[in-house]
């Protein structure tokens, strides 16, 4: 089983896969095979669907993290043990598409505004006012932010992009009182324990700490302000495509998910409704 799961590992190094991926894929693997008393390669289709089975009934596992296997085992049987028959014939789970809370410009500043922890609310303002991934901005390099051409640049990104991302003259006024104030050492602008990028879950914590105090109606996560960038800029009117950029993504289709939850064009309609009542009042006058 140890030279399976190293053969995975170089297999998505290889690949270049992110680290957050390896080790879902990883965890997925141990699960998996700690559920059979046969060696992974001798298993079939039937197999793998009673594991799915087994995912979906005893441990309640929902569609989203089924899906999260399936894709752990495609990359086991196809790039490691090269028997991709055996889940070709796989199901793909059906993951609801769910609308993401968005935080209002009034919200996130709240939030932002609550966390106690200099260096935690400039990474959070960070992602806001770039659209980072919180990923992207634990791994900010000192020399990635330019301040002569106000942009930060940013590597490695997802699918293994370099980008550039607009700087705000605020978010920069706000990394210069935060160097001042913590004088971080090495070249990690955020740097965490034994000069390694602060832990994401490290960042988890302190949001929820924040918004546990907080009166809040909706779901807040790394993700909300990285949303709350996209979808406030479709407000004011920024060309989607620049968004794409912005934001990094792959595709157009990511970026329009944002105009699903984007309002503002909504209070410009007039409802039918509205329309007929309106008619039918000033013919009667």
């Amino acid at each position: 089983m140890e030279a399976i799961r190293e053969r995975m590992m170089k297999e998505m190094e290889l690949r270049g896969l992110s680290a957050a991926t390896k080790k879902s894929y990883m965890t997925c693997f141990g699960v998996f095979a700690a559920h059979f008393t046969k060696q992974v390669e001798q298993l079939n289709t039937e197999d793998m669907k009673s594991f799915l089975l087994h995912l979906m009934r005893d441990r309640k596992a929902g569609p989203a993290c089924v899906g999260v296997y399936i894709a752990t085992l495609r990359f086991l049987y196809r790039h490691v043990l090269n028997t991709p028959e055996v889940i070709d014939g796989l199901p793909r789970p059906k993951v609801p598409h769910k609308l993401p809370d968005v935080l209002s410009r009034e919200e996130i500043l709240e939030v932002l505004s609550a966390v106690r922890s200099l260096k935690f609310r400039t990474i959070l303002t960070m992602t806001y006012a770039a659209g980072l991934r919180i990923s992207e901005a634990l791994r900010m390099r000192v020399e990635d932010v330019d301040s002569k051409r106000m942009v930060l640049h940013i590597r490695g990104a997802k699918g293994a992009k370099d980008r550039m991302v607009l700087l705000s003259p605020i978010l920069l006024t706000m990394l210069r009182d935060y160097w001042r104030a913590e004088r971080p050492t090495g070249s990690l602008l955020f740097p965490g324990r034994l000069g390694n990028p602060v832990h994401i879950d490290v960042i988890r914590r302190a949001l929820w700490a924040t918004t546990a105090g907080l009166d809040l109606n909706k779901r807040v996560t790394l993700h909300s302000f990285r949303h709350g960038f996209a979808t406030h800029l479709l407000e004011d009117g920024a060309d989607i495509r620049v968004i794409q950029q912005l934001l990094g993504h792959s595709s157009p289709l990511t970026t329009a998910h944002y105009t699903q939850v984007s309002t503002r064009n909504y209070q410009r309609i007039t409802s039918p409704l509205d329309r007929l009542v309106l008619d039918k009042a000033s013919a009667h006058k």
